[in-house]
């Protein structure tokens, strides 16, 4: 007998409460037409890609300096690209998902700060963080955002990073694909990917 089909879809985290931000909210979108249309789905709605975030530019970590945007305090959801990949896959036959959606991340949200800290202690380096203010993100957004819609959309994404919203509840992420990551765990896995030397601790 034929496996019944199911569409996979890469949403993004808390894309239902961002009206605001344009490529949040068409993937909110994209949910309730597949829903409306009885098109058998499941949406994963990863959190922020910490590897494609951090490797622009370089190699932070070789540099010692990870930049962000807005307070580096505020913890938020990261994933890496290859678990979401993972997950993809494994949705496409997983039993019991049809019209969920599913936050994926990690054990718990943390600050680009925490980042630093961690892979500080993971390499037995000093990471520092570089922060371009939250002021400079609105003023972005208000006058270059007038001419490229990106730029706008871009500057109420980090807007929304602020708020301390964009979290991920991993429960249904743990019944669904096994053992949550933690947040060491994967930044050794990223940091290991880009060729550096973790330090193993007790």
């Amino acid at each position: 007998m034929p496996a019944s089909r199911r569409f996979v879809l890469t949403s993004i985290l808390t894309c239902d409460q961002t009206p605001h931000v344009p490529h949040f909210w068409h993937k909110k979108l994209a949910e309730d037409r597949l829903e409306e249309l009885g098109v058998p789905f499941v949406a994963l709605r990863p959190g922020a890609f910490l590897d494609m975030i951090v490797r622009m530019g370089g190699d932070p970590f070789a540099k010692r300096r990870l930049m962000w945007f807005g307070s580096p305090k505020i913890p938020l959801t990261f994933v890496l690209t290859q678990d979401l990949a993972s997950y993809l896959a494994e949705a496409v036959d997983v039993p019991g998902v049809d019209g969920q959606r599913i936050d994926i991340g990690w054990d718990r949200p943390v600050s680009m700060q925490e980042i630093a800290l961690i892979s500080g202690r993971l390499l037995n380096q000093q990471i520092r963080v570089r922060s371009v203010p939250a002021g400079l993100i609105d003023t972005a957004g208000a006058v270059v955002g007038r001419f490229s819609p990106m730029v706008k959309d871009m500057a109420a994404m980090m807007r929304w990073f602020q708020t301390g919203r964009y979290v991920a509840d991993p429960s249904r992420q743990r019944e669904v694909f096994g053992e949550v990551p933690t947040a060491e765990e994967a930044i050794a896995t990223l940091l290991g990917r880009l060729g550096h030397t973790v330090q193993v601790t007790a």
